[in-house]
């Protein structure tokens, strides 16, 4: 008896929202068979990983507030995966948004004005946006790969901020840290709640997740850039632009992007600092990917992640683990969904020795066909 992968007539629908459930289940269990490894306990890890993290309304606060910007980076960059459009600088582009921010808060540095906080958002969105415009112009002038250029110029701005950082933007009283001077009360978002640190960036990104569904499910252009993504022959053939399809995936990852950068720095952190991301551009890769490209399904896949990085923390804390555990368990996660979603349009199959020695039996060679009788 030996196992065979067979194609499926057409994919399985169950199979699609299964194998985030069972990838999650294999981490877990992975997870676990780790810490015993390393000498934990795996249910007293665990709990300390994905239940500690969230016993509070302080721990429930921190899970939103790092949710948002996954939520964020997530649903702009589904739009342009649905398209085949691969955005992989997302990282960059959230830098480039934070630097915007960081820009016009420094320039009006003491001036409280209602209108200083609204600038700065959409400054940072529009860094965002601009950066990302360099691949999506490489890619339809150049037919440069945008995976290659917008993960290059991630580099790029991390040199940029690390320039601005440590030189003109560096605080002259902050003891040499490489960190901007702390914005003022009128350049932060307003926080939501008495206890704990989060704000309305939660709210942002729910909107933009609501925005995401209306223009993919409702609008002209989203069922134009589903089309390209799933058939590119047959929207080559009904005269959609594949060139438009690219522009719109790139700016709008770059848009939400630079949106959850400037986010960052005028909500958790009040200031930009070398470490304004700990990869959330990256991991919103995963979040996309778990969450289906769905804005539903997204939301979800945010606070998994989100918890990812609560429970990185914690066994850091309590544990006495290095935070590469917190990338160990999104790997793992990314992993075993791709290994997962194989089922999606194949499945297993047992197939006994004597069936598959008739499979592979040659076939009697055919007779020679008979030509027919000559009329004379």
């Amino acid at each position: 008896m030996m196992l065979r992968l067979e194609p499926r007539p057409e994919p399985s629908r169950l199979a699609v929202w299964l194998s985030p459930l069972v990838a999650l289940l294999a981490t877990l269990a992975i997870g676990a068979a780790i810490f015993a490894w390393l000498g934990f306990d795996p249910k007293n890890a665990l709990a300390v990983f994905f239940i500690k993290p969230i016993n509070s309304w302080y721990g429930v606060s921190e899970l939103l507030l790092k949710a948002a910007p996954l939520m964020l980076i997530a649903n702009g960059l589904a739009l342009g995966f649905r398209a085949n459009v691969w955005n992989i600088g997302a990282e960059g582009q959230l830098i480039l948004g934070a630097l915007g921010a960081t820009g016009i808060a420094l320039a009006f540095d003491g001036v409280e004005a209602r209108w200083l906080l609204p600038l700065m958002l959409i400054c940072g969105t529009v860094c965002g946006i601009a950066w990302a415009a360099i691949p999506a112009f490489l890619r339809t002038r150049f037919r440069a790969n945008e995976i290659l250029t917008s993960l290059m110029l991630v580099y790029v701005a991390g040199y940029l901020l690390s320039f601005l950082i440590h030189g003109p933007w560096r605080d002259p009283e902050g003891y040499n840290f490489p960190q901007s001077i702390l914005f003022s009360a009128s350049a932060l978002l307003p926080t939501v709640g008495a206890e704990g640190r989060l704000n309305i960036s939660i709210f942002f990104a729910l909107g933009v997740a609501l925005l995401c569904w209306l223009f993919v499910k409702k609008s002209w252009l989203g069922f134009q850039m589903r089309v390209a993504g799933l058939a590119p022959t047959a929207a080559l053939y009904a005269g959609i632009p594949a060139n438009r399809s690219v522009w719109l995936g790139l700016l709008a990852g770059g848009g939400c992007a630079g949106l959850a950068g400037a986010c960052e720095v005028t909500g958790p952190l009040g200031q930009l600092t070398a470490s304004v991301s700990p990869g959330y551009g990256f991991a919103a890769i995963i979040v996309a990917f778990v969450g289906r490209l769905h804005p539903i399904g997204i939301v979800f896949a945010s606070l998994l992640l989100s918890l990812l990085y609560l429970g990185g923390e914690a066994a850091q804390i309590q544990l006495g683990l290095p935070s590469a555990i917190t990338g160990l368990f999104q790997g793992a996660l990314l992993f075993l969904l791709l290994g997962a979603d194989v089922f999606i349009r194949y499945r297993l199959r047992f197939v006994f020795s004597r069936l598959a020695s008739s499979d592979v039996t040659p076939s009697p060679e055919p007779a020679p066909p008979t030509l027919p009788a000559s009329h004379h």
